[in-house]
This record gives C-alpha cells, structure tokens and sequence, in this order.
C-alpha cells in the first residue's frame, strides 16, 4: 500500500495579498521558491533546519533556527505553512517599525510568558555566535555572548527587576540609531 502524501494547500492569492504586504507577483513568486523547497507545502523544523544551514555553511545554525522556526510557527502546531511563512516575512521585510519590533521580541522570548530574561537573551546570544562561526574577525572572545546580553540588560531592563518586558524593549530599542537602522535594512529585498 503506497502511503497518500498530505498536501497544504494555501489560501487564495487575494486573501495573502490583502493580509501581508506583498503583491500578487510577489506572493506567486514567493509561493514558488516556496513550493520547491517544500513540495507539500508545509516545512518542520528539520527541514527548516537544513535550508536555513545553507546560508551559514561556516557556523553551526541549529539552536537559532530553532529559535526562529518557533517565531515563524505562530499556532505551535510543529510546521510552518506557506501562509506562516508570508506573513513573518511581511513583518520582518515589509513591517511597521512597531510590527518588527514585536516580532523580535517574540524571538527572544524563547517560552513566551512576556518577558525576556538573561538566560532566554544569553540562549539567543550563543547562537548567533555559533552560527557566525569560529572564523569571524576580529576573533570573538568566548565571553562575547555574555558581555553582549550584560549590556542588553543595562540598556533595556529600565526598572531593573532582571526582565524586559515588550514596552522596555520597544522605548529601547526606539531610541538606539543602530537598532533603527537595522530594521530598514531589508525593507526593500523583495
């Protein structure tokens, strides 16, 4: 007996169009790099995991990607659909300032209770730098990532009570011209 593969099939075209920021010609664009990755239209975060890898062939991707698997995999149902997809992009390419910032902090919120904790910013911190790899210059020190969530925590933790929460997040990092910067970057990719 030959298994049925279960296919996702997307929304209609106009009702992505309507919710995201792409146009039809982007979306069908989209859908088919999409579908070529992910013939069913669905990816899990194996297969999230090995395309995202390609893009940093000289680091070890892994623990982000699961990290940012799970800020795609908005209902945490383990895929994420062409839908899932389109709609974090829009954020991530397209999204009001406001928009960007909530995403990001949903990323760094590993288990989502409405805060960000050292330990949850350090777990991200470490991933990043293992997904640059040993090979950055200049050499980073082993302490980097530490250093680097220490002075997160001094910028944002505004009332000092050991968390971020969203509105300490968002005045920060609203303030910080690099942060500001960064978040125009890939306004205009697609």
């Amino acid at each position: 007996m030959e298994m049925a593969t279960v296919r996702h099939r997307p929304e209609a075209l106009e009702l992505l169009e309507a919710q995201s920021k792409f146009t039809k010609k982007e979306l069908q664009i989209l859908y088919r790099g999409f579908k070529n990755e992910c013939p069913s239209g669905v990816f899990n975060e194996k297969t999230f995991k090995e395309i995202y890898s390609q893009f940093f062939p000289q680091g070890d991707s892994t623990t982000y990607a699961h990290f940012l698997f799970n800020a795609f995999d908005t209902d945490h149902n383990g895929s994420v659909s062409f839908e899932d997809f389109v709609m974090g992009l829009s954020i991530l390419l397209r999204g009001t300032v406001q928009e960007k910032l909530n995403w990001a902090f949903n990323l760094y919120d590993i288990n989502k209770d409405g805060y960000i904790t050292k330990e949850e910013m350090l777990d991200i911190m470490k991933a990043i730098y293992d997904m640059m790899g040993k090979c950055t210059y200049p050499v980073l020190k082993e302490d980097a990532p530490r250093q680097h969530v220490e002075t997160f925590f001094q910028k944002m933790d505004k009332n000092k009570d050991g968390v971020v929460t969203i509105d300490e997040f968002i005045e920060s990092c609203q303030k910080d011209e690099n942060i500001m910067r960064s978040m125009q970057l890939f306004e205009n990719v697609i």
